[in-house]
């Protein structure tokens, strides 16, 4: 899957967990929003849309796009 077809997945309510160093997250979306969740201390960023998401989203000041090569081999 590349970054695009992730994007497209995640938008269409697909959801997904991966690891990066050794911490687990989540994409997860409900009727209120979309969500990119840290599993260990259940720290969520909330977002009207998956395309917010995608551009606000940070995981230690990067986007996920910016962490892509390191998240990849989850999608």
């Amino acid at each position: 899957m590349n970054y695009s077809e992730f994007e497209q997945l995640v938008s269409c309510g697909m959801e997904y967990s991966f690891y990066l160093t050794d911490e687990e997250y989540w994409i997860s979306h409900n009727e209120d929003g979309f969500y990119l969740t840290r599993v260990r201390d259940r720290h969520s960023q909330e977002f009207k849309t998956a395309e917010a998401l995608f551009k606000n989203g940070r995981i230690n000041g990067k986007s996920l796009l910016e962490l892509w090569d390191s998240i990849k081999e989850y999608f």
